[in-house]
């Protein structure tokens, strides 16, 4: 599989490049430009080699089915996801101009890429204004294939998805014969999610940590860790569904009742891997001027309350067995981390995957889990956070496989 560094002959070439700026917007306000800054390394090196640099994002959701049910919300989403103001920050970080077409197809591409220098950048508006994109319409891919001479995939954030723009394009290209790589940002995310799914011995013991709001999200990732880990630590809103399999009383705690055979299962044939809270920090009311907060035993949270967050004793031993390890993959929050009260159990976990600095390979699976990372001050520690959070389970259900990874390869 190649990647950008074997890219050596494109001077005066149309280099393709996917990349992920699916960036967070207010108002037509950048909140966070983490993504566009993690794309600059492939770009610029793009970019030194003389190549002619045409850019494919998508931009939060388009759901084309609106256009007829709800004109107007469809329209919010075509307003919210215009790549506009990417391309001035994009160009602000390059220090260069960068040509954005409000356009996804027709003349105004095609003659802007037609009239590329040697160095030049072009952003296409978001592709998911292309009704085809998330269907990989094979028309549309072959369209955007025509444009270019090369192509390389830089959004590890879509890499799980066979979309027109990060499948359909590459698969274009090689059957033309025209190289197809991996970007720097992808390169980086394969070589370090590869670890946790091809488990060395020298990486044991390994401990996944898992988190968020439901089970049925997490099946295939949990039966595939099952096989890799020796470990599995579970907490967030999940841990519930566990709970009320075992017989515990969970309150109003959020439960896929539908999922409790599924828990009872994966228990019996975990054969003592699963970790589970044993205390939870409770509330009997989201809004936090009108909630009374307490500790309780996990089997033993009344009617009108719920967990929102791992309880002190879980906290101790969740420290505990991270402490062992050698290896960690960690995707999910304890708790409802955003608001103050039941952060403890998340900043517990960041703190002891902290203290393996140096002593463990930890990577952090995206997501909620990267943005809580991110707001605790704890990236720093972690060998690797990925920007995917959807890819790396995915990733790890799969095997190490991804459609917009795969395509790449012969």
């Amino acid at each position: 599989m190649l990647t950008v560094k074997d890219l050596v002959d494109v001077k005066g070439k149309k280099v393709l490049v996917r990349v992920d700026f699916n960036v967070p917007l207010k108002s037509g306000e950048i909140r966070d430009d983490n993504r566009i800054v993690a794309a600059l390394p492939t770009i610029k090196d793009l970019l030194a080699k003389g190549a002619r640099v045409v850019l494919f994002s998508h931009l939060g959701k388009v759901k084309h089915k609106l256009a007829t049910e709800d004109p107007e919300k469809f329209a919010k989403q075509i307003k919210d996801g215009n790549l506009a103001p990417v391309a001035v920050r994009l160009a602000e970080l390059l220090g260069q101009p960068v040509n954005f077409v409000p356009e996804t197809r027709g003349e105004a591409l095609e003659k802007a890429v037609a009239d590329m220098k040697d160095g030049d950048v072009v952003l296409v508006q978001n592709t998911r204004y292309e009704k085809g994109e998330e269907k990989n319409d094979e028309e549309l891919g072959k369209y955007w294939a025509s444009l270019g001479d090369a192509f390389v995939m830089d959004a590890f954030g879509s890499a799980h998805r066979a979309h027109a723009s990060t499948y359909g394009i590459p698969a274009n290209l090689k059957a033309a014969g025209k190289p197809v790589a991996m970007g720097y940002l992808v390169e980086k995310e394969v070589a370090n999610l590869t670890k946790c799914v091809d488990v060395k011995d020298e990486n044991r013991p390994y401990v996944a940590i898992l988190g968020g709001l439901k089970v049925s999200d997490k099946i295939k990732v949990i039966d595939s860790l099952l096989g890799k880990c020796d470990k599995i630590i579970i907490g967030g809103a999940m841990a519930y569904t566990f709970a009320k399999a075992l017989g515990k009383q969970t309150g109003d705690s959020p439960v896929e009742l539908d999922q409790l055979d599924y828990a009872i299962n994966c228990l019996a044939k975990a054969n003592g891997k699963i970790v589970l809270p044993v205390d939870s920090m409770i509330g009997d009311n989201f809004d936090p001027e009108a909630r009374t907060t307490v500790t309780v035993a996990e089997g033993n949270i009344p009617e009108g309350f719920q967990g929102l967050d791992i309880g002190p004793k879980t906290a101790a031993l969740f420290a505990d067995e991270i402490s062992k390890a050698k290896m960690i993959f960690w995707n999910g929050p304890m708790g409802v981390f955003e608001q103050e009260e039941f952060q403890k159990g998340t900043i517990a976990v960041c703190k002891a995957i902290a203290a393996l600095e140096g002593k463990a390979f930890t990577v952090c699976g995206g997501g909620d889990s990267a943005a809580a990372v991110k707001q605790f001050g704890y990236k720093e520690s972690f060998s690797h956070v990925s920007t995917g959070g959807g890819a790396s389970l995915e990733m790890i259900e799969n095997n190490g496989h991804l459609p917009g990874i795969d395509v790449l390869g012969d």
